[in-house]
């Protein structure tokens, strides 16, 4: 299978690209994908044999030939191939392609990590975060100034399980390891033995590969879940995190003019894995326990592997180098009686702090697979932990051994400073209206005769902020509450029990979704209230986040801030809690309701309200931004999106969740982990202190917004809402019956057992579009809207239009996402997928209409953009993408055809399996498509 990277072209303007001069970045890549194909051709030979082999290469060769000369008999010559094929050779040939896209993949990240670090070494640089921090000192802002800033900076990357990752671990261990065989390659001179070793551990890796099941038989897990996120602490959470911050320190420490202290640990990883309640029934009391005590036993495990390596380090004589007084104190009170160590007083404190950190882990109740030289009494908070290793440090300083202290110790210390005993900060989320129901059946409980349901807004808020005031419980221990009113009220106490145990760091928000009123989390603050999270004085251990996620709820959510922070009684709350406020703006539900275009500008309105609002109350916004991967679920460059936010929005707080696939796309290598979050960083600085104050440039440029958003929103709306039969024809076109036979998250694919669009997440919604090709999320209403402005403002016409993309950065970061998801979308492809159809009048109907509507966007998006075609601006990417289509082509055609059996009742388990297998290379292939 000589799988190489050759020139394709589409058969629409979209997809014919000029020939490009292939660089030497490129060429290496070519290399690096021809030896992993070669590979990979060599192994199905090898098991599957010499006519499977040649089959896949008849395949691979005719659908490049299709693509490369837009051959008409080459596609028939295509079709008919495929459709000749065994169900068994399908499945076969289906594995064969899908692990090429994944090979490819890891060829591609390599690429990027080798012009990343190119960059650096001939820039002189160490990345974005030091041009940013140039860019601050040439607009005269001091080291000091940046110090201070950093002081209540906060950059929180959110995990969560949300499930559009298609891969095993099992699979993403051995893709790992290839991409680490491959990294040692470029870095290291191989000797001709070392080399010749290289490729059988490459040819072992890939054979591996092959015979390792590419699909989960069975369903995950909360804990699971948990699991699998943990694993990104070891890649890199765990040594990265404290690296990016002490690199920083340096970088100021540089410039500073004052004496420098320590620079404030403001990268604070989060996550919702285990905390989500949000329409998952298996996210309980007792599995948040369990997420809280994985965590813990992760970090702590980790803490003690690094002592132990730094008590072999630290073998200072103390004949030989002076010690403080406290360093000795702390060197007596080791349990350690070692005689081998009796003159060595750092290595019996470093013991003395291993055994107190044991100590506590037992007493919290997480497992660790060390053992200490003796027994210590347990730290009764991380700060007694800080405290003894700041006692190593400040002795190390103070005897001229600063060079020793900037080494393991002071990583250790960071570390222990980011990450507590908690590791993550784990938020707990569920639906407004589970709450509602269980303040409900409290409230009428505790008032015989009440309907709480019954009760206006008005009314709701009055009994809801006489119930804060309160110091009796409203929970009764007399009366039996049903399950699911249990089921929080456990939740609650659970979250209180973390709070004693590991510190209030551990869960420190509570996220209310399809937060629509001011009630909604009044009822929030009760429930924590009965589990002593809130007070009656005032005061509050966590902070209460709306969650603002459909188009109605972000138009009105400034109106229910401005209310919220008039209340007298929820503003003690905040001002509790530094006078600090978060709020959640949802891109995925926006999306699905009203359209890309729509959601991405009601949530730029959204914010710059709330940042009215907040400015007038004297209160800090804090916004967190639940983007998905996909561009159809808010996705996009991380960093584009974070400055093209209105004037205010970031000021040094951003909180932003990273999903599915891209969680491990952007930290599974701790290279691209560490630059992934170095982007965090900058953006937030740059956003913060860089950035004007205003909205935009000109006023006329938010009316035309409005304008093309309204129509947007209308043709949209028309389409998936309003549209007779719609519903049939999403369902039969796409594979969104099937994406739910795979074994890729704990989470049902709809809030409710319905087929309406309304109750469908928005996870599986995307997903369904992109397996079809038509990506329809990320593009649908744009041509339309386009096409009527130009034609309701003649006067004004293209030209402003591209003077807006020229000029306003949130237009272009609409427009660029835009871009690259059409880029990735075929029409033809998706034209078999509409065949599925059965009703021929319904699907020439819907389809003509979405056919339409793909021309006009693409001739909308080019015309403004100044493209001849898309990606133009983007090469790299473009030919990533164009390389991709003869090995996604037959994917998809198959997939189809899978589909027809499948759905005609074919009993034969391989057909199910086959379309499973074709969503795993298909979404391998488009990469960010959930």
């Amino acid at each position: 299978m000589s799988l190489q990277t050759v020139s394709s072209d589409g058969t629409d303007r979209a997809n014919r690209p000029d020939d490009v001069q292939v660089t030497e970045a490129e060429a290496r890549l070519r290399d690096d994908i021809r030896l992993l194909g070669r590979i990979l051709g060599d192994t199905v030979r090898d098991q599957e044999g010499a006519d499977l082999f040649d089959l896949v290469e008849r395949i691979r060769q005719t659908s490049i030939r299709f693509h490369r000369d837009e051959d008409r008999l080459a596609r028939r010559e295509l079709e008919q191939i495929l459709d000749s094929m065994s169900t068994s050779e399908t499945v076969r040939i289906v594995r064969a392609f899908s692990y090429f896209s994944h090979l490819a993949n890891i060829a591609e990240d390599q690429n990027n990590i080798r012009q990343m670090r190119a960059r650096s070494a001939n820039g002189g640089g160490s990345g974005v975060l030091a041009e940013t921090l140039a860019h601050a000192k040439a607009a005269g802002i001091s080291a000091d100034g940046l110090r201070d800033f950093f002081k209540t900076a906060l950059v929180s990357p959110v995990l969560t399980a949300h499930p559009t990752e298609v891969r095993r671990k099992s699979t993403m261990d051995r893709e790992m390891e290839v991409a680490h065989l491959l990294d040692r390659r470029e870095r290291v001179a191989l000797t001709a033995e070392e080399a010749e070793a290289s490729d059988e551990q490459l040819r072992r890796e890939v054979l591996t590969l092959w015979q390792t099941n590419l699909l989960r038989r069975t369903k995950l897990t909360v804990l699971d879940e948990v699991a699998n996120g943990l694993s990104f602490y070891d890649y890199t959470f765990l040594r990265e995190v404290p690296r990016l911050i002490n690199a920083l320190e340096d970088r100021l420490e540089q410039g500073g003019e004052q004496a420098a202290g320590e620079l404030a640990s403001f990268l604070r990883m989060g996550s919702w894995i285990g905390g989500d309640r949000d329409g998952n029934p298996f996210v309980t009391a007792d599995v948040m326990r369990g997420t809280l005590r994985l965590q813990s036993s992760r970090v702590m495990q980790f803490y003690l592997e690094e002592l132990h390596v730094l008590g072999s380090e630290l073998s200072i004589a103390a004949h030989l180098a002076d010690v403080s007084e406290e360093l000795r104190n702390l060197a007596e009170r080791s349990p350690d009686t070692s005689p081998h160590r009796s003159g060595e007083p750092y290595r019996l404190a470093v013991s003395g702090i291993y055994a107190r950190l044991t100590a506590t882990a037992e007493k919290l109740e997480v497992e660790i697979t060390r053992r200490p030289v003796g027994k210590g009494a347990p730290y009764t908070s991380v700060k007694e932990l800080q405290a003894d290793l700041d006692v190593l440090h400040r002795s190390l300083i103070s005897n001229n051994a600063r060079v020793i202290a900037r080494g393991r110790l002071r990583l250790l210390r960071r570390a222990v400073d980011c990450f507590g005993f908690h590791l993550a900060r784990l938020d707990i989320r569920q639906n407004s209206a589970v709450h509602e129901r269980t303040i409900a059946e409290l409230m009428d409980a505790a008032n015989p005769g009440m309907s709480y349901l019954a009760l206006g807004e008005d009314a709701r808020i009055s009994l809801l902020t006489n119930e804060l005031r309160s110091t009796r419980a409203l929970v009764s221990p007399f009366v039996k509450y049903s399950d699911e009113t249990m089921g929080e009220l456990n939740v609650f106490h659970a979250a209180a029990e973390a709070h004693a145990k590991f510190g209030s760091d551990a869960i420190p928000q509570c996220i209310i979704s399809m937060c629509k009123g001011m009630s909604d989390m009044l009822e929030v603050a009760v429930l924590l209230k009965e589990v002593g999270l809130v007070h009656p004085s005032g005061r509050s251990a966590i902070n209460i986040v709306p969650l603002f996620e459909t188009i109605e709820d972000l138009q009105a959510s400034s109106g229910i801030m401005d209310r919220m922070l008039s209340l007298h009684d929820y503003r003690r709350l905040v001002d509790s809690r530094g006078s600090v406020q978060e709020v959640m703006l949802g891109y995925s539900d926006s999306n699905k309701d009203g359209g890309f275009v729509t959601s991405g500008w009601e949530l730029y309105k959204a914010e710059i309200n709330l940042v009215e609002v907040f400015e007038r109350h004297h209160v800090r916004l804090r916004l967190f931004h639940g983007r998905g991967g996909s561009v159809g679920r808010g996705g996009g460059p991380s960093y584009d999106a974070i400055i093209a936010q209105p004037g205010g929005a970031v000021n040094g707080q951003i909180r932003i969740t990273e999903q599915g696939e891209i969680i491990s796309s952007k930290y599974s290598n701790a290279e691209v982990g560490r630059n992934n979050l170095e982007i965090l960083a900058a953006a937030t600085l740059e956003a913060s202190l860089l950035h004007p104050r205003r909205s935009a440039p000109r006023r006329e440029y938010l009316t035309a917004m409005d304008e093309l958003s309204n129509l947007a929103f209308k043709a949209y709306r028309g389409l998936v809402y309003e549209t007779e039969g719609f519903v049939d024809y999403f369902w039969s076109s796409t594979v969104i019956n099937e994406i739910a036979t795979l074994n890729i998250g704990s989470r049902p694919a709809s809030r409710k057992k319905t087929r309406a669009i309304e109750d469908l997440r928005a996870i599986p919604w995307v997903f369904s579009w992109a397996q079809c090709r038509l990506m329809l999320p990320g593009w649908y209403g744009f041509g339309s809207a386009v096409e009527q402005w130009i034609a309701e403002h003649p006067d004004k016409g293209m030209p402003f239009l591209k003077e807006l993309y020229r000029e306003w950065p949130f237009f272009r970061m609409l427009l660029s996402n835009m871009d690259m998801v059409l880029a990735k979308s075929s029409i033809a492809i998706a034209s078999r997928y509409a065949e599925l159809v059965p009703d021929e009048a319904l699907r020439e109907k819907i389809f003509g209409r979405i056919r339409r509507e793909w021309h006009a966007s693409i001739e909308g998006l080019l015309d403004i953009m100044g493209q001849d075609r898309l990606l133009q601006g983007n090469p790299l990417l473009e030919r990533s993408v164009r390389h991709r289509f003869p090995y996604l082509d037959p994917l998809n055609h198959v997939q189809v055809e899978l589909l027809k059996e499948h759905r005609a009742q074919n009993p034969d388990e391989q057909v199910l399996r086959g379309i499973q297998l074709t969503i795993n290379g298909i979404s391998a292939g488009l990469r960010n498509t959930g």
